[in-house]
């Protein structure tokens, strides 16, 4: 019995090159070279500055400065993640998320975490459930487990790069695949002019 090939989603394909482009070959005369990928659409001020061409200003406003890109996401350390387990680390909070919409869930978790960062939290714990394997649905119409697969998502977000430093799963006492760690980045605060 010979295995159909399925074909990789957009979202697959994407997260492959993206961990391709990290990979060196064994043997670089092996190496698969990826035709470049088409450019994307730039906004008109982006396409005239590479073009070389200068925009127009337009009187009395100032061009707005280009945002830092997000920190990336740190595993957090197995030294950290046995002294949780033992609770020689304390865990600053916790939400659990069951029975919640994915909708409701995101709003929920994104609210909690800008609160835990201006609490000065450094570990919190999200409880996700496990979801239910099986069940009486044959074609997943009521799929269970989204948000164990989709927090995860969520927390590597751009928009919350600035809070969350990175994420585990929890230890068996903590929920195991049911929960996640989550370490919190600590808030920046905003320096007056006069402080140097």
């Amino acid at each position: 019995m010979t295995r159909r090939k399925r074909n990789l989603s957009g979202e697959e394909r994407t997260l492959w090159a993206t961990v391709a482009r990290t990979v060196a070959p064994l043997r670089p005369e092996d190496a698969i070279v990826e035709p470049p990928e088409p450019p994307a659409e730039m906004p008109p001020v982006a396409a005239a500055t590479a073009k070389g061409t200068a925009m127009p200003a337009k009187a009395g406003k100032i061009g707005k400065a280009v945002p830092p890109p997000p920190p990336p996401l740190h595993p957090i350390e197995r030294r950290t993640l046995t002294r949780v387990a033992r609770g020689t680390i304390e865990i600053d909070g916790r939400i659990d998320l069951h029975g919640l919409t994915q909708l409701d869930a995101h709003d929920r978790l994104r609210g909690f975490l800008i609160d835990a960062q201006s609490r000065g939290s450094k570990l919190v714990i999200v409880i996700t459930g496990k979801g239910k394997v099986g069940g009486d649905d044959p074609f997943g119409m009521n799929e269970r487990g989204v948000l164990r697969r989709r927090v995860p998502q969520w927390l590597a977000e751009p928009g919350l790069r600035n809070i969350v430093i990175g994420f585990e799963e929890a230890h068996r006492s903590h929920g195991g695949g049911g929960a996640l760690y989550v370490r919190i980045r600590k808030k920046r605060t905003a320096h007056k002019a006069g402080d140097v």
